[in-house]
C-alpha cells in the first residue's frame, strides 16, 4: 500500500461506474480508505438511500464509508465556504472517534475533478487524480440526472432498481392481466438496446395458494381438498405481498428502465378485503414502500370469463373489477383502463407507458 489513509469525498447523486472506478483505484492504494458521501438537504435521493448503495457496491474491509449532511453553497473561489464543507467532511470522519475508534490523519486525497488538489490541500495530504478526463467511464452524475436510461449500462443494480419505471398491471381474476403484462415487457424488450433486458414480474400470489393448497393435503392426507378447504390469514397476504415486493426489486436490480408487473401489493390489498372482509394495514405498508409509477386495470369488457379451477365466479370479477376502479380513482394512483380485445389492450398500455418514459424522471438540483 502507498498511503496510509485515503480520502474520497462526492456526492454519488446518483452513484455510477466512475465512481465506483474511483473508490475501487483509491483502496488499491491505501491501508485504509474513507469515503464520504456529502449530501445536501434539498437533494432529492435521500444520503442513506446513497450510502447503503456505496456499502454495497464496495465491501472491501478497509473501506468505510461516512454520510455527511452538507449544505454550504459551492463557490471553489470563497475560502469561507471552502472551510465550511471541510468542516463538514472532518465532523463525518470524526464520527468514528466519537465511538472510540481513532480515525488517522488523511495522507492522500482521490479525485477526478478539477477542485481535487485544493481539496487535499486542505487536509494536509496529497492530491491523488484518477482518470480526470473520464475517458476509462464517460459519465457524471450530471449526465445520469439528465438521462438515467441513456446512462443505464453505468448504474451499478440497487441504483437500477431505485431508479427503474415500475408499471403494475391488475384486474379481477379472467381479465387478462398476465397475458398482458408478458406481452407488454416482450414489446419493450423487442426495442433493444438498453430496453433489451425489460422484464415482468408474475404474480406470486398464485404460486402461494398452489402451495398451500398441496401443503393442506398433505397435512390432510387427503389429495381431493380444494380451494375451498383453504383457510386464509392477514399473515397469508403479507407474505405474499412482501415476497412478489422482492421479486419486483430483484428484477429491477438486473433489468432495463422499465420493470412491468403482474399484481402489486395495491392489489393484493384488495384481495384481502375479498376473503377476509377486512382492511390490511401491513400489507398497505409494504404497498407504500414500494414504488410504481402506472398501474394499467384490465377490463372484464371483452374478455370471456374461463374457470381454469382456481378462480372465483364471474359475478365476483365483474365486483372485484369495479373495486380496483374505486380504489384507483380514490387514492388518485396514475392508472389507465383497458378494454377490449388484447390487440387493443396492448396498444393503450404501450401508449401510455411510452407517455410515463417520455416524462423522464426529476431530480432536485444540487447545490
Amino acid at each position: 500500500m502507498t498511503y496510509a489513509h485515503g480520502l474520497v469525498i462526492g456526492k454519488f447523486y446518483p452513484p455510477h461506474a466512475g465512481h465506483h472506478h474511483l473508490i475501487d483505484a483509491a483502496a488499491a492504494a491505501c491501508a485504509r480508505l474513507s469515503v464520504v458521501v456529502a449530501a445536501s438537504s434539498v437533494e432529492s435521493i435521500p444520503l442513506p438511500l446513497r450510502t447503503a448503495w456505496l456499502r454495497e457496491a464496495h465491501r472491501q474491509p478497509h473501506v468505510e464509508v461516512f454520510p455527511v449532511v452538507d449544505d454550504a453553497e459551492i463557490d471553489y473561489g470563497s475560502d469561507e465556504l471552502w472551510s465550511a464543507h471541510v468542516a463538514a467532511f472532518r465532523a463525518g470522519l470524526a464520527m468514528r472517534s466519537g465511538l472510540g475508534v481513532p480515525v488517522p490523519p488523511v495522507d492522500a486525497v482521490f479525485s477526478s475533478e478539477a477542485y481535487g488538489p485544493e481539496l487535499a490541500e486542505r487536509f494536509s495530504a496529497v492530491h491523488v487524480p484518477v482518470d480526470p478526463p473520464r475517458e476509462r467511464f464517460p459519465v457524471s452524475g450530471t449526465a445520469v440526472r439528465a438521462d438515467p436510461a441513456g446512462n443505464w449500462e453505468f448504474l451499478s443494480p440497487p441504483v437500477r432498481a431505485h431508479l427503474a419505471r415500475r408499471v403494475v398491471v391488475v384486474g379481477a381474476e379472467s381479465t387478462g392481466t398476465t397475458t398482458l403484462a408478458r406481452a407488454l415487457a416482450a414489446h419493450y424488450a423487442g426495442r433493444g438496446g438498453v430496453w433489451a433486458a425489460t422484464r415482468w414480474v408474475p404474480e406470486y400470489g398464485r404460486t402461494f395458494t398452489e402451495e398451500k393448497l398441496a401443503a393442506a393435503r398433505r397435512a390432510a392426507g387427503d389429495a381431493s381438498l380444494w380451494l375451498d378447504a383453504l383457510k386464509w390469514e392477514s399473515a397469508d397476504f403479507t407474505l405474499i405481498a412482501g415476497h412478489h415486493a422482492a421479486l419486483e426489486d430483484a428484477a429491477a436490480r438486473s433489468g432495463s428502465p422499465l420493470l412491468v408487473c403482474d399484481t402489486d401489493a395495491f392489489a393484493t390489498a384488495l384481495w384481502h378485503e375479498r376473503y377476509l372482509g377486512t382492511p390490511a394495514p401491513e400489507v398497505e405498508t409494504v404497498h407504500e414502500r414500494t414504488p410504481h409509477h402506472l398501474w394499467i386495470l384490465t377490463s372484464p369488457e371483452g374478455v370471456p370469463f374461463e374457470q381454469d379451477g382456481w378462480r372465483d365466479g364471474e359475478s365476483i370479477r365483474s365486483w372485484m373489477s369495479e373495486r380496483f376502479q374505486e380504489e384507483l380513482e380514490e387514492r388518485g394512483l396514475p392508472h389507465i383502463i383497458v378494454t377490449g380485445p388484447h390487440e387493443h389492450r396492448l396498444a393503450a398500455a404501450i401508449a401510455a407507458t411510452d407517455a410515463l418514459l417520455a416524462k423522464g424522471w426529476t431530480f432536485n438540483a444540487p447545490l
